[in-house]
């Protein structure tokens, strides 16, 4: 997994009948918008 996320390429990884594909690694929220521009508006909600 730690050699997917320094990759930063889609991958697919194969283990015990499982398969995980994706990019790994998080991009992050800067300025309120996405890394693409889109702006970021989820807010979690607290129960009292």
């Amino acid at each position: 997994m730690a050699w997917a996320k320094a990759l930063g390429e889609f991958v697919t990884i194969q283990f015990n009948e499982l398969e995980i594909a994706g990019k790994f690694g998080a991009d992050g929220i800067l300025d309120g918008k996405f890394p693409n521009g889109e702006i970021y508006t989820w807010k979690k909600r607290r129960r009292n």
